[in-house]
């Protein structure tokens, strides 16, 4: 049972906290029933992801057993999980996303096309250098959309480019830092890359997330303006634990493993909160 729990990757479940955006930008955080449809929604994506992982788990077993820590940790690779048993896990949790359907159909609609565009990823796009990116990138625009589908609520394209440009930053990060730790060998695209080649990619997003975000605050929620520092401080700490403290390869190990990372993350929902609170008129 730890086998199949592993396999589904729930610490990167994390990942689906980008569905509660329109949740928090809304001002909707405490209407109970937003809420209850902002869950759902959640939990959706958290199956969906971890659907995606056992197909490229699946996929790249062979692979993974001659990777130095893929063949410990990915429970496949490892013989601790069997393919069969995985399988079942797999069609499992799409007979949840099915049944999601007759409660929630605007929301499985955008993670039917994440699942289309994963599987993609998985058998093709993970070869293709920058589609790559921009594929991981579109996984967390995408699970914007779905918090605004739960929510049936328009969302600004401000939150959509800047969710992008942010998520590519991530991306090219986690590329660089598989560069430097495992060479060209943990991938077949990696060999399209180089470090400086990605830095560059890196810096582009990041300021292209700030500069967004600070549009997006000016021009809709000028309140938010306390908020930006907090985001430049995030970028600027991300960078460190990448260069100075080796990390960034799993963008949720470095956030669970950094306090500074993880206070700036709290000390943000805590400042969008406090200003996006509803008062009554």
């Amino acid at each position: 049972m730890a086998g199949l729990i592993k396999l589904m990757r729930p610490k990167q479940w994390v990942k689906n906290g980008f569905v509660f955006a329109p949740l928090m930008f809304t001002g909707s955080f405490l209407d109970a029933d937003a809420i209850n449809h902002a869950l759902f929604a959640v939990l959706l994506f958290c199956i969906a992801s971890s659907a995606t992982y056992i197909i490229n788990d699946i996929r790249d077993i062979e692979r993974d057993r001659r990777h130095p820590s893929k063949s410990k940790t990915r429970p496949l690779a490892a013989g601790i999980v069997s393919v069969p048993a995985a399988l079942i896990l797999l069609a499992a949790l799409y007979t949840v996303l099915i049944w999601g359907w007759f409660v929630a159909p605007k929301v499985v609609m955008v993670i039917a096309v994440y699942l289309v565009l994963n599987v993609a990823y998985t058998f093709v796009l993970k070869q293709q250098p920058v589609v790559d990116i921009f594929t991981i990138a579109i996984g967390f625009v995408l699970r914007v959309y779905a918090g605004a589908m739960a929510l049936e609520v328009p969302v600004s394209s401000w939150m959509f480019i800047t969710t992008l440009c942010l998520a590519l930053y991530l991306a090219a990060v986690k590329r660089r830092q598989e560069l430097s730790q495992s060479g060209t060998e943990g991938r077949t695209v990696l060999q399209k890359y180089t470090i400086s080649l990605v830095d560059r990619y890196a810096e582009m997003s990041a300021t292209g997330a700030l500069l967004f975000y600070s549009m997006f605050v000016m021009s809709a929620k000028p309140g938010l303006v306390i908020t930006v520092p907090l985001v430049l401080f995030g970028l600027f700490r991300y960078w460190f634990v990448v260069e100075a403290l080796d990390g960034g390869e799993s963008p949720t190990d470095a956030l669970l493993a950094d306090w500074q990372l993880l206070l700036t993350v709290v000390l943000w929902v805590a400042a969008c909160g406090w200003v996006l609170w509803p008062t009554q008129g």
